[in-house]
């Protein structure tokens, strides 16, 4: 449960160790809204079924608990999410296989939204490649706003000097000739 904080140390202009609190709350925002689409999602699939009964009178397609907890990477941030879990005993008539749910929503495989998926590619050719962050920023963020020059060149020098930081660790870093290749940029 999130709690509205008034003192300076916890506020959004300092942040807090996992980001400011409007980011939180959007976090949240974002997980209760994808808990109750995947509710009505599995929801609808079971009322679809339940006129589909086995020999003792049982519905052949139930809820079963919810599946692990995991993160998924949303534009929102990490989302932590609880999928829930269908039983379905119904059997493929010509395959012989159990019919299983999957979901349109929140595939079993998927830890990334797929606006993620096609942003990364876009921030590193646009972003790193060109230092022309603000186009790859405007596809991640849906607009330019927010995204004056002093930012980005700002956030520019900063990933540069990051960038350099970390190829300065890693020359230092010994190789290994085990794994068969040595770590260099």
């Amino acid at each position: 449960m999130l709690t509205v904080v008034h003192d300076q140390e916890s506020s959004n202009e300092n942040g807090t160790a996992g980001g400011s609190l409007l980011d939180e709350i959007v976090r949240d925002g974002a997980r209760q809204m994808l808990a109750a689409a995947l509710q009505a999602e599995v929801a609808a699939y079971i009322e679809q079924f339940a006129d589909q009964v086995d020999e003792n009178g049982r519905r052949l397609v139930v809820r079963n608990g919810y599946h692990q907890e995991r993160d998924v990477l949303t534009t929102a941030g990490a989302v932590r999410v609880t999928a829930p879990r269908v039983n379905d005993k119904r059997v493929h008539v010509d395959t012989g296989q159990r019919q299983r749910f999957c979901s349109a929503i929140l595939p079993a495989w998927a830890r990334k939204s797929p606006q993620m998926n096609e942003v990364l590619p876009l921030l590193y050719l646009h972003g790193l490649s060109t230092g022309d962050f603000g186009a790859a920023l405007e596809q991640f963020l849906g607009s330019g706003a927010g995204l004056s020059a002093a930012s980005i060149t700002r956030l520019s020098a900063q990933w540069q000097y990051e960038a350099s930081h970390f190829r300065s660790a890693i020359s230092r870093a010994p190789t290994s000739s085990t794994c068969g290749w040595t770590a260099s940029i």
